[in-house]
């Protein structure tokens, strides 16, 4: 399989996967009378399909022991369950996120639910596995549930403007977040226990997951939507051609992310691929702010918050970073 040869091209993958995390939501924000719901049918379909793409590609060069099949054939199927499960987990997060970014705007959804995540994710994985400097990951989640805190200013701040404010969306970010803090042990441990998966089958079982899993999040969201009326799958055979080929889209570039981050962590280590990959929300602030004006009239005091969420939030991810370095 292909892994990075030098520190340059790994850090490129790394860099590239931020990037395509923090701006696959860009292909929701993009689309005109498609309900998230239905959306999020194409987006999942999408990840799955590009992760199977780079499997069978870029994962089955040499066909060695290291092989997508060959890797396959010889893990633990308790591995491939547990990542689906994973999958399963990352899933409902998502849909969530999807609902938050569609009541509150990329700039206050991503931050607030990966943030949120960070502190899960580092607590959780301290706990299941007590490694790195207590002390700077105490520091790192600090910094990240102030960042949260401020963003959720910013978001209320939006109401001196005139502007609407939702106390359901900031919950549905705080639930996806929490949960998104969740999945990540079910994969690190497909990856580290008896016959491991290599990252090109995480990606493509962790993906399978999610979109199996459509069948039973997707269904109730549907029939029991946080925003609007419910939704059946005559709208989702009735949309235009291009709402569904920005859903494939924003999935092709999500799951673009994903196995470059995967990928690049062979080289560098899981600490810095997980501490540049979670730079993605800073990605997303920016394309809300710069790109579709979420803040625009909000005043001096809302961008106030905002700038200083991206500085304790990248405190938070260099500290995390750290403490495992």
């Amino acid at each position: 399989m292909f892994t990075p040869a030098s520190l340059s091209i790994a850090l490129l993958m790394m860099i590239t996967s931020a990037i395509c995390w923090g701006s696959w939501a860009n292909t929701y924000k993009g689309v005109k009378n498609y309900r998230f719901e239905l959306f999020y049918w194409d987006y999942a379909v999408g990840i799955f399909l590009v992760s199977l793409i780079f499997a069978l590609t870029m994962g089955s060069t040499g066909h060695d022991a290291s092989s997508f099949l060959n890797n396959v054939h010889s893990a633990d199927t308790n591995n491939i369950v547990s990542t689906m499960i994973g999958g399963a987990i990352f899933n409902l997060a998502n849909l969530l996120l999807v609902a938050a970014i569609d009541m509150a705007g990329l700039a206050i959804a991503f931050p607030v639910s990966i943030g949120i995540a960070l502190v899960v994710g580092v607590i959780s994985s301290y706990i299941l596995q007590p490694k790195g400097n207590a002390a700077l990951l105490a520091a790192g989640v600090i910094c990240a549930l102030i960042a949260v805190v401020l963003d959720g200013k910013a978001y209320g701040s939006l109401a001196i403007a005139g502007r609407s404010v939702s106390k359901k969306s900031i919950m549905t970010c705080i639930v996806s977040g929490v949960l998104m803090g969740l999945w990540a042990p079910f994969v690190a441990r497909a990856m580290t226990n008896g016959h491991t998966l290599g990252p090109y089958s995480i990606a493509v079982f962790l993906t399978l997951g999610a979109l199996l899993s459509c069948l039973i999040w997707n269904v109730y969201f549907m029939k029991n939507p946080l925003v609007g009326e419910p939704v059946s799958f005559s709208g989702f055979f009735n949309a235009p051609a291009s709402g569904h080929a920005l859903g494939l889209l924003g999935g092709f570039i999500w799951g673009t992310g994903m196995v470059f981050n995967l990928v690049a962590a062979n080289f560098t280590g899981v600490a810095i691929s997980y501490a540049i990959g979670q730079s993605a929300p800073m990605v997303a602030a920016l394309w809300g702010v710069l790109a579709w004006k979420e803040f625009a009239g909000a005043g001096s005091k809302a961008k106030t918050y905002l700038f200083l969420m991206f500085v304790f939030y990248c405190l938070a991810i260099l500290l995390v970073a750290r403490s495992n370095g």
